[in-house]
């Protein structure tokens, strides 16, 4: 079973006589009628908002296709605030769900007016001394513990992560947070990473709606939104078959109407962060074989490699492939997909059947829309790659400049060492 590619061959090898391989290229016309579909989903919620999680592509000419959507920014790190805010996302456009947080960051996200999602019980007074307040609205992100039901292998163990407060921290923050003069409240969970079924929001949003029941209950705080946060993923493999959000919203608002309604919290907003499945699909990497080893096994080397995609070395992480012009041919061949670094899990793909790649031959790496370009790294002294997008009448625009060795020497520049290079 094969996977269909949003970009041709012939529109392919054009972009790469002005832009070379490797690139990410991206689906303006896919993200579009995407970020439609979630805010459809959801549209049954007054207050809903889709904050894209930034940290799955921060590329600023995709995020600013999904502000056209009226979606917010989930950012992490400060770099993630300053971007959010010189695209004029900022206020409650902003959440901020960090951990580890250093003051610095704190201050900045308190001074663009960013939605604060405390991870830590200990960050209510951390974040006090540094500001010298606490804001108005807060939110407080919630770990169960334990082994959550539903799960894909990825992170399917809260207990083990170090994410979020447990349930006695998160009674005792809210009030807390209450006698420190707080007015608007906020529950954050994620418990699990890349579910492909329609199952997980529905089943999150009922441990979270009847947790809201027993925090108004205890503290006499009435929660304004519930972050569902991510965890709604896609199918990397070719015979999965992906989730409809729009089953998934509805799953949340039977859920709703359950429980929150029959209790009086009929207004409370609905918040999402979802990175992977926002952009995920409208992404793939374009590389080049350009060498052909014969040994115990059979390698096809590209000119791509674990810099430009982390995911399969660092998860051993499917992603299809389809070689560009022979998506029909059959299968003959046994390969495993490499790039040049000198680490041996530096491989895309191990013993895959594809057709016979010849030397030339364009691969296209699909679904890497998110966490791929932006998990990049420069080991081995290995540029990251350009970025293109792929415009819904069939033109393209570079998105991003590919590295070059002044960009990776840059850092060294003025120390008097190889001031040459920078």
């Amino acid at each position: 079973m094969a996977k269909k590619c949003f970009v041709t061959e012939e529109k392919v090898r054009e972009i790469a006589k002005e832009i070379p391989t490797p690139f990410h290229i991206y689906d303006e016309k896919g993200i579009r009628e995407n970020a439609a579909k979630v805010k459809k989903a959801f549209s049954w919620n007054e207050g809903f908002r889709e904050y894209y999680a930034v940290k799955a592509n921060c590329n600023p000419f995709l995020i600013n296709i999904l502000k056209e959507y009226g979606c917010g920014l989930d950012c992490s790190s400060l770099t993630e605030l300053m971007l959010s805010n010189e695209l004029g996302v900022n206020g409650d456009m902003i959440m901020f769900s960090s951990n580890d947080t250093p003051a610095e960051e704190f201050k900045y996200a308190a001074e663009v007016g960013a939605t604060i999602n405390l991870d830590d019980f200990t960050h209510i007074q951390f974040l006090e001394d540094t500001i010298g307040y606490i804001p108005k609205t807060m939110s407080l992100r919630y770990n169960p513990g334990g082994v959550y039901s539903v799960s894909n292998g990825i992170m399917d163990n809260p207990g083990d992560a170090k994410y979020g407060l447990t349930k006695e921290q998160l009674i005792e923050g809210y009030k807390i947070l209450k006698s420190k003069g707080v007015e608007r409240f906020g529950l954050h969970s994620f418990l699990v990473s890349n579910t492909v079924t329609n199952d997980y929001y529905p089943t999150l949003a009922k441990t979270l709606f009847e947790l809201a029941l027993e925090i108004r209950e205890e503290t006499g705080v009435q929660l304004d939104f519930i972050n569902l946060s991510g965890g709604v993923g896609i199918p990397y493999e070719p015979d999965k078959e992906p989730n409809d959000i729009l089953v998934i919203g509805e799953g949340v608002h039977k859920v709703y109407d359950e429980v929150l309604v029959p209790a009086g919290m009929g207004n409370v907003s609905i918040y999402t962060e979802m990175g992977r499945f926002m952009m995920g699909p409208y992404g793939g990497l374009v590389t080049t074989a350009i060498h052909e080893k014969h040994t115990y096994k059979e390698y096809i080397g590209v000119d791509a490699c674990a810099v430009n995609l982390m995911r399969p070395a660092m998860y051993g992480a499917y992603h299809h492939i389809t070689v560009l012009g022979k998506e029909d041919a059959p299968l003959t061949n046994t390969y495993d997909v490499t790039g040049s670094l000198c680490e041996n899990n530096d491989k895309f793909a191990i013993d895959r059947k594809l057709p016979k790649i010849d030397m030339g031959d364009i691969l296209f790496i699909h679904d890497t829309g998110a966490h791929g370009f932006t998990m990049g790294y420069n080991y081995n002294g290995k540029l990251k790659s350009a970025e293109v997008l792929l415009k819904e009448d069939g033109s393209y625009k570079l998105i991003r400049n590919a590295e070059t060795p002044a960009n990776y020497f840059a850092t060294f520049k003025g120390l008097g060492i190889i001031d040459d290079l920078c």
